[in-house]
């Protein structure tokens, strides 16, 4: 019987695949917990449109992420540090500092997860961070720390 998968299915295939399994498998085991459903036409046409409507999803997500990264090019980020005599600061600036600086400056909803540091940030100066926007996209934003007085 050719069936349908709903979900993953250990050493039978992932979902959305058309495979062959037994009746008595499908019967008492794909079709009961809703792993599967059988390949009608009806099911073969849904699922072909859930494909074409999957890949026009992905396709609209990673244009935006490319323009999202062509905008993060022209901006910098601006983050306070603390300093003391001679400009040595005291702590560094995190990944999540950096993901409420874009927040509150420009309205950038980046996971601070996604945002890449090259080091630790401790230095006065500018950086330039990469931030991965995308499993094909990265996109780099400056980020300039000042001091906070």
């Amino acid at each position: 019987m050719k069936v349908i998968l709903l979900e993953d299915v250990k050493s039978l295939g992932k979902k959305g695949d058309v495979v062959n399994v037994s009746d008595g498998y499908a019967r008492n085991m794909i079709l009961p917990k809703k792993l599967g459903v059988e390949a009608t036409p009806k099911n073969m046409n849904d699922l072909k449109l859930r494909k074409a409507n999957e890949d026009k999803i992905a396709k609209e997500n990673l244009e935006k992420a490319k323009a999202l990264a062509e905008d993060l090019k022209t901006r910098e980020v601006i983050v306070k540090l603390k300093t003391g005599e001679g400009g040595k600061t005291f702590g560094s600036i995190s990944a999540k500092e950096i993901s409420e600086a874009a927040r509150d400056q420009f309205g950038l909803d980046l996971d601070k997860k996604k945002i890449v540091l090259p080091s630790v940030i401790k230095n006065l100066g500018t950086v330039t961070v990469s931030v991965k926007l995308h499993p094909e996209v990265t996109g780099s934003l400056k980020v300039t720390v000042a001091e906070d007085k």
